[in-house]
């Protein structure tokens, strides 16, 4: 769960430190105090996109850490001990925004990437906006909760293998289908490279050898001579060569040195340089004997060179490949020599691939089917306590007529809804007015975030446009949901802030020229005084604080027949 965060110089909030507890948490505050800004910040430490304009004016970077307790997530413990970044049950994550459009991210204290971080973070915490609601019109969307309320990602993965196994398979074999004009002239082409090439005859070994052997032949003239000079200087009869100088120069020092010991490692010194010197020189010596000028061997050289250039040039490589081009051309010819019986083996396996993704699809409708049922009867009556008497959600599964091995299955999954009574259910689109979407959304997380395991849920003002005895029944929602995990809820209802187990106030406030949004943890007083202000406006009068009192109370006595149990997050 998360259990704190801290931002620094985001947006209007300067500094803010916030601890968190189990439970149910709401972030509640005046109109425009920042509260989203606290679930933006969220959203960044967790890979989310960013760029300067989030800084704090007239700063250089802006910074956001949160801290999470794995102690009891198996699966978030396994995934940070395979990249080396686990420590004793703890998630540190941090994210760092400059004003050069640099961000750079950290997993308990390790540099990461913003995949990094939104592969974890995906892990951790689930948002659910205010705008979602929009989303929900989408086909793809619709098929994405259907299939996570049910549980069905291995089902998916299987069939999304399968239908990428199959088109890799079927498009083998419509290359090997092309007409014969086009197989003939192809055979033909490949024929005439290889031809050519295999009068080469050369490996890769042999074309790095005749390089080397072209350099060599090409400045014989211009070794030979270095190497003439350089023997001279070293071994000259004049008795000004290195060797003479300093061989004379030891025989010097090694007499002086019985009567001085401090000349000793000279001495050895130069012993060891006068034995290096004399082996130089029958090195260079044996080398420049071997030095050949052969100008036919040359122009043989110069002519292999050339027509390893040309291949090279024809084929788009460096010469030192043409084996390797050589081997893959040799391959092909084959491939479409054999084409028959390639084919034969290709169409065997497009077969075998599309029953076995039938059945995996079969199978995955089968599954989508029975958690369609379950869904709908759940939404429906989720839709009906909040406000929509006689209202029935469907999520209807039927058979795409082109589903052609698709990564999706074969189903199209359409959610429809009937708003009154009596009438048809029909596609969401057509018949929910605004304020029924936002509810029929809201119904729709809630139950789907219950069939979750992420360990933190966070709602941002999802209960906009809900108000009187609905208002509280979303937040007993949300409170049941806190049973199992930790849930956070920005809210502007008392209903819904009067439910939580933990109220934070997020307030604005201008000194001077300078904006700045702090967020303080309420005690039980300050939760009352808060509640009263959501309900009474600008006047709080006595019968306020009473009522805000009282609904603080009946929250706290509707639980207590059920004591409320942290649920252990594990994969």
């Amino acid at each position: 769960m998360l259990t704190h965060i801290h931002i620094n110089n985001l947006a209007i909030v300067d500094e803010v430190d916030v601890e968190l507890e189990p439970g149910m948490t709401t972030l509640t505050g005046e109109t425009g105090a920042g509260k989203s800004i606290l679930v933006d910040a969220l959203g960044l430490v967790l890979g989310d996109r960013a760029d300067s304009a989030v800084i704090r004016h007239g700063c250089e970077r802006a910074e956001i850490a949160a801290g999470f307790d794995i102690s009891a997530n198996r699966s978030v413990s396994r995934w940070l001990q395979e990249r080396d970044m686990d420590v004793d049950g703890e998630c540190q994550l941090r994210r760092v925004i400059s004003r050069t459009g640099r961000s750079r991210g950290y997993i308990n204290g390790q540099a990461a990437t913003m995949n990094l971080l939104r592969e974890l973070g995906e892990q951790l915490v689930d948002i659910h906006g205010q705008h979602e609601h929009q989303s929900l019109l989408r086909t793809p969307v619709q098929r994405q909760l259907l299939d996570a309320f049910g549980g069905h990602h291995k089902a998916l993965e299987q069939v999304a293998t399968l239908s990428a196994d199959w088109r890799e398979a079927r498009a083998r074999l419509d290359t090997l289908v092309t007409n014969d004009t086009e197989r003939d002239a192809r055979l033909d082409l490949l024929r005439y490279q290889l031809q050519e090439l295999d009068a080469l005859g050369m490996t890769s070994a042999d074309i790095t050898s005749v390089d080397e052997e072209y350099a060599r032949q090409a400045n014989a003239g211009q070794l030979l001579s270095a190497c003439q000079t350089g023997l001279q200087r070293l071994d000259a009869d004049d008795g000004e060569s290195a060797n003479s100088l300093v061989s004379h120069t030891l025989d010097e020092l090694r007499e002086l040195s019985t009567l001085d010991s401090g000349l000793q490692e000279t001495v050895a010194l130069l012993t060891e340089a006068t034995i290096n010197i004399q082996e130089s020189i029958t090195t260079l010596r044996h080398y420049t004997d071997g030095l050949d000028l052969d100008p036919e061997r040359l122009h043989w050289l110069e002519q292999r060179i050339g027509l390893l250039h040309d291949l090279a040039r024809k084929h788009h490589c460096k010469p030192v490949e043409l084996p390797d081009v050589e081997q893959r051309l040799r391959e092909e010819l084959d491939s479409i020599e054999h084409a028959d019986e390639h084919r034969a083996d290709l169409e065997a396996r497009v077969s075998e691939l599309g029953t076995a993704w039938n059945e995996a699809a079969a199978e995955l409708t089968r599954r989508r089917k029975k958690a369609a049922r379950t869904f709908s009867k759940e939404i429906t009556t989720a839709m009906q306590t909040l406000g929509m008497a006689g209202g029935i959600f469907e999520a209807k599964v039927d058979k795409r007529k082109d589903s052609a091995c698709s990564a999706n299955g074969q189903d199209d999954i359409v959610f429809q809804v009937s708003a009154n009574k009596g009438q048809p259910p029909q596609a969401l689109a057509q018949v929910a007015s605004g304020g029924e979407l936002s509810r029929i959304s809201l119904s729709i997380q809630v139950i789907s975030a219950g069939s979750e395991t992420i360990p933190t849920l966070i709602f941002d003002e999802v209960d906009s446009g809900i108000g009187g005895g609905v208002a509280e029944i979303v937040g007993h929602k949300l409170r049941a949901l806190a049973n199992g995990r930790q849930v956070l809820c920005v809210t502007h209802l008392p209903q819904v802030a009067a439910l939580a187990h933990q109220q934070c106030q997020v307030i604005k406030s201008t000194t001077g020229k300078t904006t700045s949004t702090r967020v303080l943890t309420l005690d039980k007083q300050e939760r009352i005084d808060e509640i009263a202000r959501m309900l009474g406006g600008v006047e709080i009068t006595r019968q306020t604080r009473d009522h805000a009192e009282e609904m603080i109370k009946m929250a706290t006595e509707a639980e207590k027949p059920a004591k409320r149990k942290p649920r252990k997050t594990s994969a």
